[in-house]
């Protein structure tokens, strides 16, 4: 039994190598997978802005909620519901975003693996890929609704400053 085992074990590894040994190959697997491989280091830069985003409206909520909680919070109060759907975004958008990154790396795991076997998996790794631009594009999405969502409420606390200056000052 053991030395059927040991026999496979040694007959996979012959495989191996020998479907490795030409550089030409690795070579190809590896200008495949370079497309995949940017597209991660992409996902990656999106997601470290997502993050910062996700943090900042995180502590500015907090903020709110430590000033609400002692009385010096006024009209920060207003801000609360915005930062709440801009916060949901921002998760979704990283979530979706981290689920992009990992199918992605997925593919690259697979477009090394099928140079090793002898089934043929590209129908696997399109599918692969297209899950991740789906992801990216949701994750995208989410990361847009978010900046709109920023960009209504400064809108909105700009107008109500004006009207305030204008109140203020009054008629001549």
């Amino acid at each position: 039994m053991i030395d059927l085992a040991l026999l496979t074990a040694h007959s996979l590894s012959s495989d191996l190598l020998e479907s490795t040994r030409s550089t030409v190959r690795v070579q190809a697997i590896v200008q495949l997978s370079l497309a995949p491989a940017f597209l991660l280091a992409g996902i990656g830069a999106v997601m470290n802005v997502m993050t910062n985003r996700l943090i900042w409206v995180a502590n500015r909520i907090e903020t709110i909620r430590e000033r609400e909680a002692d009385g010096r919070a006024g009209e920060m109060v207003a801000d609360l519901p915005s930062l709440e759907q801009r916060r949901l975004y921002a998760q979704a958008a990283l979530m979706f975003s981290t689920a992009a990154a990992l199918v992605i790396s997925i593919v690259i795991a697979l477009l090394f693996v099928s140079a090793f076997i002898r089934p043929q998996i590209g129908t696997l790794i399109a599918i692969a890929w297209i899950v991740t631009m789906i992801f990216l594009v949701l994750g995208l999405g989410c990361f847009a609704l978010e900046a709109r969502t920023a960009a209504r409420r400064n809108r909105l606390r700009l107008r109500a400053m004006a009207r305030r200056s204008r109140d203020q000052v009054g008629p001549d």
